[in-house]
């Protein structure tokens, strides 16, 4: 499966501590050289244009998300979620000011519906279990420990999507 465009995508508000994860992590990733048809962009809290960025003829996306599973603060998962069709029900509701993972990709299923766009084929969260979400600026300690080995994880999931093989039963992997 090589070839197609690969999209990193850092979402979240660095004004509320750990949530600022996705951003921090794509900032550290731009330091680093990633291979050809890779575009690494910070998108923050600008859900709307994240979704109509994503009709650009991405194969794979990758988020990069503070997300509350469960474990210890500071915790790296790779979350393949699904790209299966979404029910007018499932679709939450919209606001362009605070849209999380979930509502960019229920507009881009609407928005590839009426454009005609093509929504990627894969979508892979990156995601970081957060210590505090209350308003602050900067990541706490453990989180930016997970920023850390987050770039690594990132970096692998990209040799892999652009030489067309993938691994299956990644440490701390699991599906949403």
């Amino acid at each position: 499966m090589s070839g197609g465009r690969v999209l990193v995508a850092g979402v979240g508000n660095i004004l509320l501590g750990d949530d600022g994860f996705g951003v921090e992590t794509v900032r550290r990733l731009r330091g680093v050289p990633v291979p050809a048809g890779v575009d690494v962009v910070d998108y923050g809290v600008r859900g709307v244009h994240l979704a109509y960025r994503l009709l650009d003829g991405y194969r794979t996306l990758l988020l990069v998300d503070a997300v509350s599973r469960g474990g210890p603060p500071g915790t790296v998962y790779l979350i393949e979620a699904d790209t299966g069709p979404v029910e007018p029900a499932d679709v939450p509701a919209l606001d362009g000011h605070r849209m999380g993972p979930d509502a960019v990709l229920a507009l881009l299923a609407t928005l590839s519906a009426g454009t005609g766009g093509t929504p990627p084929e894969r979508v892979l969260v990156v995601g970081c279990e957060p210590r505090t979400l209350v308003e602050g600026i900067g990541l706490s300690a453990e989180v930016s420990a997970g920023a850390a080995e987050a770039v690594g994880l990132i970096l692998d999931v990209l040799a892999e999507e652009t030489a067309g093989t993938r691994r299956s039963g990644r440490r701390k992997a699991s599906s949403c």
